[in-house]
């Protein structure tokens, strides 16, 4: 089993957790230079009457563009009950003048702007998943069954709508819906309000951003439903991973055959559609605006977790964490307790060259395909068309220049063909032509970790690695008569092969705030069987299987769900140390967890975090990292914020301290330091959370060239001491700039191992360049 991971791509880097999302290349039409919906961040809302909020937002509105008519024109989102802001049509201008502060307001009390920014787009990122993570429903002592699974929990979803039909929202056996839920089923398109169900306890839809940024949409022409059902099934597959009710017997193509479920299959769901299907990309667009919006809503409404399988294609601007997309939305749902799973991106680095060779007869190796076709193909002859004679020059290899081949020999033959391509289209078209020029079958070279699909018609179709490819062009070239056999496609249960960083997950180190660590931690993302849209590429009965961030992302949540009934006081930070300091450094049966990249490797913190999710242990985490409100204003002073857009995000007067604080000392589970010089100490405070009376002894695995000293080396907790710091003196012996190394920092009392990674980059010393 292979996993995608946490990368925090986002804004207020250190407040809520990331997943990276499954990337749907997305080209967005443009709004005219003269007007484009912009984002108007206002921070923490002055009124609890969301009217009067709203109000507020239309007197400043009116300032700036002259009218009440032309501010209700230029309105396109209020943003008024977890947070204050709006979004509207304006020139570059406007724009700035609002930025500026330059406009005369009017209004008593009118908040101030803490930013304004133009709007943007984001992009969308198995029956065994939850057994393979010691979840199983059969045991009746577990997580799951601790927790009457998940229970009271309610799970919202912002993605492309929800399939209300499908069986993994049945309400079979669920009880009430939860007293705190305030939200509304909303009726449009093809959709009911009496769609929802005691699972499914909530669904809106949000459209206006979209529509003022894609003034050509058509929506009768397009396949679209103008509600929350959702075409795309993207949506729905996510949500059924999370908290979908048990479905038995559940099949992809007679692959992975089992009861599906999701993780925390009694949870609620509320869907918040804000992510739509445009006919001239070919694929789904969701923006800030309709995100923000919907993050607004889930506020009001009472979900409890707030999963987004979303992530940026491109940072839109890199001026500072607070001009971020939707990031603002998100730390206001974290201040109130909210515990935000976020995506962002499945940009991984390319990988895997050459490596060893392996020919010969009666050779078997597994490959990766969704092939339920003829029983087996038999020894059949194996060709490269690259070798063939009148090959146009060799390209006739790439599996994208196959019709390129004047010569036909492919007649009765299986084809190798080597891609660097991510798209199911390009091995589909190549499958598509083998098959009209007579050959049997196709086996595709590739980047490891990508996303399976039928290739056509159940035509045999195999996807290997480079270096399987390799060895077989290896003993193409090294035999006569080379031969091949495939056999359809089964599900392997157990450790069939080792647990792997995906290819496409995005590394670390956190690009835009180096100190903080990301990704968090690992989940299963690849091939996850769930619900999907009977309008989906790859349907099969309302099913698909889906690889990407996208799917780690709801595995997460499932998992959050679970801690939640189980601890329901507890802080978004602590879910997050809970799950990060408690994580398998190996996969649950022992083995290393390796890493897809430009090369083999062992995985380290920059590919899964803390490591991979461990439910079971994360529910008794001994010690955990708390943080609060007082620790993300640390954080936002380090960064060089300054007070007063601090205390308007906020909504109270605050003053960094003097000195500047130092980020190293936000009471993150993990310690990172990218540029280390001579030595440096920074603080952590731990919370007991395990039995009142215990002691805790260090452990230290120092990264190599590194010195780490701790002071204390024991904490002690009892009734009235239940929170510990300690300080934390780092040292390097390096002299010279070197790569990351990396450790961990482990507190222990013989039945928890409360454990973070330790990230340390050092600094070129100049003192030894000058001494020599």
């Amino acid at each position: 089993m292979k996993h995608s991971f946490f990368l925090d791509m986002m804004n207020f880097r250190s407040s809520f957790l990331v997943v990276l999302s499954l990337i749907i290349g997305l080209n967005v039409a443009r709004l005219s230079a003269e007007s484009k919906v912009h984002i108007v961040y206002l921070g923490e809302k002055q009124h609890d009457d969301p009217e009067l909020v709203t109000e507020s937002h239309h007197q400043m509105l009116s300032s700036l563009l002259g009218s009440k008519e032309d501010a209700h024109e230029s309105m396109v989102y209020s943003y008024r009950h977890g947070f204050s802001g709006f979004a509207a049509k304006l020139t570059k201008s406007q724009a700035k003048k609002l930025a500026g502060s330059l406009v005369l307001i009017v209004v008593l009390n009118s908040p101030q702007v803490v930013h304004v920014m133009p709007d943007g787009y984001l992009e969308l990122t198995t029956t065994r998943t939850w057994d393979y993570l010691g979840l199983s429903a059969a045991n009746p002592k577990n997580l799951l069954n601790d927790t009457n699974m998940g229970d009271q929990v309610i799970i919202g979803v912002i993605d492309t709508g929800m399939w209300p039909e499908s069986e993994s929202f049945n309400d079979n056996g669920v009880g009430p819906v939860p007293s705190h839920w305030k939200g509304k089923c909303e009726p449009g398109q093809n959709f009911k309000s009496t769609s929802c169900n005691r699972k499914l306890i909530g669904a809106k839809y949000f459209i206006n951003g979209f529509l003022a940024q894609n003034k050509g949409f058509n929506s009768t022409e397009s396949p679209e439903y103008i509600s929350a059902r959702d075409f795309d099934g993207h949506g729905t597959h996510v949500a059924s991973t999370a908290g979908g009710s048990f479905v038995p017997n559940v099949t992809y193509k007679g692959l992975a055959r089992g009861t599906l479920r999701g993780g925390a299959p009694r949870a609620r769901i509320a869907m918040y559609k804000a992510c739509w299907y445009l006919d001239e990309l070919d694929g789904v667009t969701c923006s800030y605006s309709d995100i923000l919006k919907a993050i607004d809503e889930a506020m009001h409404d009472g979900v409890d977790i707030l999963s987004i399988s979303l992530g940026a294609r491109v940072p839109l601007s890199s001026e500072t964490d607070l001009s971020d997309g939707f990031a603002s939305g998100a730390f206001h749902a974290v201040a109130k307790g909210i515990v935000v799973v976020c995506a962002g991106g499945n940009a991984g680095p390319t990988t895997q060259s050459v490596l060893d060779h392996n020919s010969g007869c009666n050779y078997s190796r597994p490959g990766q395909a969704i092939y339920t076709g003829p029983p087996e193909l038999g020894f059949t002859s194996l060709v490269y068309p690259g070798d063939l004679e009148n090959s146009n020059e060799g390209f006739s290899g790439v599996c994208e220049s196959l019709n390129l081949n004047p010569n036909r020999t492919m007649a009765g033959k299986v084809v190798l063909c080597f891609t660097t391509s991510r798209a199911y289209a390009t091995v589909s078209a190549a499958a598509s032509f083998v098959k009209s020029a007579g050959g049997l079958g196709l086996i595709v070279a590739r980047y490891p970790g990508y996303t399976l699909a039928p290739c056509t018609d159940d035509f045999p179709c195999v996807a290997i690695d480079y270096e399987l490819g390799t060895d077989m062009l290896f003993y193409i070239r090294s035999t006569g008569s080379p031969v091949v056999k495939i056999k359809p496609s089964r599900t392997l249960v157990g450790q069939p092969v080792g647990s792997k960083v995906a290819t496409f997950s995005s590394r670390g180190p956190n690009s835009i705030s180096p100190a903080i660590l990301k990704p968090d931690i690992a989940a299963p993302g690849v091939s996850i069987l769930a619900a999907t849209s009977p309008n989906a590429s790859f349907n099969s009965g309302g099913f698909v299987m889906l690889s990407g961030t996208s799917m780690a992302t709801p595995a997460v949540s499932g998992v959050i769900a679970l801690l939640k009934a189980l601890h329901p006081d507890w802080s978004p930070a602590a879910f997050r140390s809970a799950i990060v300091s408690t994580a398998w450094r190996t996969d649950p049966f022992g083995e290393e967890i390796s890493a897809e990249g430009s090369s083999r490797k062992a995985a380290d913190p920059f590919d899964y975090g803390g490591g991979l999710v461990n439910p079971e242990k994360a529910a008794d985490p001994g010690l955990i990292y708390d943080m609060g409100p007082k620790d993300y204003v640390l954080y936002l002073c380090s960064a060089g914020y300054n007070d007063s857009s601090i205390s308007q995000l906020v909504g109270k007067v605050t003053v960094c301290p003097k000195p500047k604080p130092s980020v190293l000392d936000v009471n993150l589970p993990s310690i990172t330091i990218p540029n280390l010089k001579d030595e440096v100490t920074l603080t952590r405070t731990v919370t007991n959370v395990g039995p009142v009376d215990s002691v805790y002894k260090l452990v230290v695995e120092p990264p190599l060239g590194i010195r780490v000293a701790v002071t204390p080396e024991t904490l002690v907790f009892n009734s009235k001491t239940k929170s510990v710091s300690f300080t934390v003196r780092v040292l390097t012996t390096h002299k010279i700039n070197t790569r990351y190394y990396f450790g961990s920092l482990i507190w222990t009392d013989s039945v928890h191992q409360v454990t973070i990674p330790v990230s340390v980059r050092t600094q070129i010393l100049q003192n030894y360049y000058d001494e020599n």
